[in-house]
């Protein structure tokens, strides 16, 4: 077996893993938790499934990047949230049954909002490009709402084995993603290096920080909230992207490094971005309200 095939087998396998030992941990209740706020879920759609596209848009129109980025751009716009990163978000603070529902829904509204935003940008681009449903579904129900079922069934059947099992999967999981992933980014880092330049960093760093922002300021006033919606809305899910640029570009061979190049900034954005949630979120304004209050209460004389 060649390595590239063997490599390719272990990170769907830990993606797999990843999302069953999600679904060890998680309820119905949680994962209907969006079906519940409507508001909230309008809000979800808006920031991920027509705003990103219309950001992508306009980098593609506005910078003068190679047909690979642009490429990745687009359908990285069409697609949903990655499988992993519900732990992410969780880590993060995130609230637990919006996490889990949100990656679900959007799942799930990929099969039809995939096919349609691919429409509708062959039709303003001028391009014949499709992507079948049956290709989307294929992905989402492998990565998905297969293993996530299995987990959810387990944890049903027998809640007592589903809690011993859950941190062993999860950390399994975790590690045969790292294992698969470090030999690709060997591979392509000089693929990734000959795309930088004619805007392309900066591109992709604005698709990032943008999405943070609409997903942030659209999370509502819930702290938690705008956290999960934050990164969902910055994170896609890259077998989907993939999938989809395949599909309709299959001569751009640059296509992996470009949305490989996407995973590293987007990281690094979603780092800095958690950073400032700590430094400025809730629990540093009530910490600084508190030091604040102490320093005027022994600064004011007794009267």
């Amino acid at each position: 077996m060649k390595l590239a095939t063997l490599t390719s087998l272990v990170l769907k396998a830990s993606i797999v893993l990843l999302v069953f030992g999600l679904g060890l941990d998680v309820t119905v209740h949680e994962l209907t938790y969006l079906w519940r706020r409507a508001e909230l879920f309008l809000r979800s759609l808006l920031a991920m499934n027509i705003i990103m596209p219309l950001v992508a848009a306009a980098l593609v129109a506005v910078f003068d990047l190679h047909p690979a980025v642009k490429v990745a751009l687009v359908a990285l716009s069409l697609s949903p949230a990655p499988p992993f990163f519900p732990k992410q978000g969780l880590r993060a603070g995130g609230g637990v049954s919006f996490t889990f529902s949100l990656l679900v829904a959007e799942a799930a509204l990929a099969i039809l909002f995939v096919p349609i935003g691919v429409w509708v940008y062959a039709s303003a681009f001028h391009v014949p490009a499709q992507v079948p449903p049956a290709a989307v579904a294929q992905i989402v129900l492998v990565t998905v709402m297969g293993p996530l079922a299995a987990g959810m069934l387990i944890r049903h059947r027998a809640p007592a084995l589903a809690a011993r099992i859950a941190p062993p999967v999860s950390r399994l999981a975790m590690a045969l993603l790292g294992v698969s992933l470090l030999p690709i980014l060997i591979v392509a880092t000089p693929v990734i290096i000959s795309l930088l330049g004619d805007g392309t960093l900066a591109a992709i760093a604005a698709f990032a920080v943008l999405g943070l922002a609409a997903g942030h300021l659209l999370g509502g006033p819930k702290p938690e909230e705008q956290v999960v919606l934050a990164l969902s809305t910055s994170s896609r899910h890259p077998a989907v992207a993939l999938a989809i640029a395949v599909a309709c570009f299959p001569e751009q061979r640059l296509i992996l490094a470009a949305l490989l190049l996407y995973l590293i900034v987007n990281a690094i954005m979603s780092l800095s971005y958690l950073s400032w949630r700590r430094q400025h979120g809730p629990k540093a304004e009530a910490a600084q309200a508190t030091a604040l209050t102490g320093t005027v209460g022994r600064a004011s004389p007794t009267l």
